[in-house]
């Protein structure tokens, strides 16, 4: 919990502080006197200001947000020696630009540190498939466990590598997103039989798209091989003779390929409250030996399941994804421009119903995720933050009156008209941006606890 909340704390920090340093840099650049940089807001925790003259930093008790307060004459009286240094007094293009540098900065961060976690190196699971769920798309397209997926194609004519499992749901997301099949070029966990096979992706819907997607294309977890784990003293899996380290080939006639397949029989040996005994095959030391198994019955969210004191499965088989300096940075530049590309499709898709709003989320996912990604390492936090940060740069870009979209859109318009919006419809216009960004977090935040309350 200290940890999770520590690493969202960190998270907006450091997102907020480039954000802002962004439009406070370019300000500064174009002459405007920059009155006040804001991490936070409500009470002041931390204060500094060199002189009177330069700008105030403040650390606020409420780290959700922050701004830069720059001379304005709409939001005061300024000194006739000052009037050269106001926002307002600034030309078109460098108040378009002071606006625009916020985003542009959460974006360069995203490509940095994209960039840093493939120089650092990930460790993924390799695209080595578990069991396709059941009628999924890739049970049709013939699918199996043990099947390692090493390139794609849109089109069956230009083809990609896959570097990992985490590559390949990427690939499937988008396209999926895009409306379009994808096709794989499969082989065998050693390398050999290779085939192909196509994913219907198209017949999905774009719709479709939300954290249920993997399991309606059929993409579980990664391949796990069918060996026991340790074994719990007492426990079914002890009384019953298994000890860690033996391979599952069959249970009750049904052959055993992967660990998924093996907890799914244990779960199912239950009904009506009683256990019935399975009778296992197992390998152990080059030996084959049948057991009989009896599952000890447990409650599971109101369901009764079987249990036998031992995992199933060993951790999936990890490939370390690394580029040297050059190739991580045109990757990381590629990463950033496909999730922009990706967000704003998104919340387009959300805006008209061609998506479910299920997909938006708040600080609690946020917060629970920079939790997780911190657990698992630097490089994963790395890539954890670059999605954030790239999230941040485009909401921001949104055409909302209260955002920094809203504000080039005025620009636009004085741009075009030669005139600026009057203050009536600013007035109007903020109100209502407002009220639309209050929805939005609504939402996002009964999104989360919906998550965390499994309704969703």
């Amino acid at each position: 919990m200290i940890t999770t909340l520590l690493a969202f704390v960190l998270t907006l920090g450091v997102l907020i502080v480039i954000h802002e340093y962004g439009h406070y840099r370019v300000a500064v650049a174009c002459g405007v006197k920059v009155l006040r940089f804001s991490v936070g807001f409500g009470r002041v925790l931390w204060r500094r200001q060199a002189t009177p003259d330069s700008t105030e930093f403040v650390l606020c008790a409420l780290p959700l947000g922050g701004y830069v307060k720059m001379l304005d004459e709409r939001e005061g009286p300024v000194a006739p020696d000052q009037l050269h240094r106001s926002f307002n007094r600034k030309r078109l293009w460098q108040r378009s630009a002071i606006v625009a540098a916020g985003p542009a900065a959460n974006l360069l961060l995203a490509v940095l540190l994209y960039a840093a976690a493939h120089w650092i190196g990930i460790a993924e699971p390799k695209a080595v498939l578990g069991p396709p769920v059941a009628s999924s798309l890739a049970e049709r397209a013939g699918l199996q466990a043990g099947d390692w997926v090493r390139a794609y194609s849109t089109d069956g004519v230009e083809w990609h590598d896959l570097s990992s499992m985490t590559d390949l749901r990427w690939q499937l997301m988008q396209a999926t997103m895009h409306g379009e099949s994808l096709q794989l070029i499969v082989t065998d966990r050693d390398g050999r039989a290779q085939r192909r096979a196509a994913l219907d992706l198209a017949s999905l819907g774009t719709s479709e798209v939300d954290a249920k997607l993997m399991q309606r294309v059929g993409i579980g977890n990664p391949y796990s091989e069918p060996v026991l784990g340790k074994i719990t003293p007492d426990g079914a899996a002890a009384r019953a003779g298994l000890q860690a380290g033996d391979r599952v080939l069959r249970i009750d006639g049904v052959d055993i390929v992967d660990a998924a397949r093996t907890r799914e029989l244990i779960r199912a040996s239950v009904s009506g409250g009683t256990a019935r005994t399975m009778q296992w095959k197992i390998e152990r030391d080059g030996r084959t030996l049948e057991l009989p198994v009896t599952a000890a019955v447990v409650s599971e969210a109101g369901q009764q399941v079987g249990r036998i004191g031992a995992y199933p499965g060993q951790p999936p088989e990890m490939v370390t994804v690394h580029y040297g300096f050059v190739d991580g940075l045109q990757q990381a530049v590629r990463q950033t421009w496909q999730m922009s590309a990706l967000t704003v499709k998104m919340l387009g898709k959300m805006l008209i119903g061609q998506a479910s709003l299920k997909n938006l989320s708040g600080p609690l996912t946020i917060a629970d995720y920079a939790g997780q990604s911190v657990r698992l390492g630097l490089a994963y936090y790395l890539g954890f933050l670059a999605v954030v940060s790239v999230s941040l740069g485009v909401l921001n870009l949104l055409p909302l009156p209260v955002l920094d979209g809203g504000h080039l859109m005025y620009y636009l318009f004085e741009g075009v008209t030669g005139r600026p919006v009057s203050e009536l419809w600013l007035d109007r216009l903020q109100r209502g941006g407002v009220a639309i960004m209050l929805m939005m977090m609504s939402l996002a935040l009964y999104n989360d606890v919906a998550r965390l309350l499994g309704l969703q």
